[in-house]
């Protein structure tokens, strides 16, 4: 698989994932395990991508821009998670805290999807497309046993 299918197939996780989180009530084994799923989940997509996306797409004066722009989003999202973990689960600002980051993400995955795989798809090679869907899966299966 493509590096573009590996991370949409993790995209579609997250969204689910957090579309999951938010359905819950109150504090609650499943909010905390849904939630702690999410922040495993987002915590090591962000610094496979960065590693296998986003640093090979720093080399290319067209992609620079926009994968710095993403790097940068990845940090906004880890304020926000640390927002939700520090955050008591009955409280009316963990559903605040938790929707903003649900709002942040969604926009996250979108602009990657509609524009960056966009730019990135012309600079990157097809067997480079498919090599660093293959490192990407595989640094993200070894997070899976870490």
């Amino acid at each position: 698989m493509t590096i573009f299918e590996e991370l949409r197939a993790d995209h579609d996780k997250q969204r689910k994932l957090i579309e999951q989180v938010l359905e819950t009530h109150g504090a609650s084994d499943e909010r905390d395990r849904l939630f702690l799923n999410l922040k495993k989940e987002l915590a090591d997509h962000a610094l496979a991508e960065e590693r296998h996306f986003y640093v090979p797409l720093m080399q290319f004066d067209t992609t620079q821009e926009k994968a710095r722009h993403s790097v940068a989003e990845h940090h906004e999202l880890d304020e926000l998670v640390d927002a939700v973990s520090s955050s008591d689960q009955d409280s009316p600002g963990w559903l605040a805290h938790a929707k903003n980051l649900a709002h942040k993400l969604l926009h996250h995955l979108e602009e990657e999807e509609k524009e960056v795989f966009t730019v990135a798809g012309k600079v990157l090679a097809d067997d480079q497309k498919t090599s660093l869907g293959t490192d990407y899966r595989n640094e993200m299966e070894e997070r899976k046993t870490a």
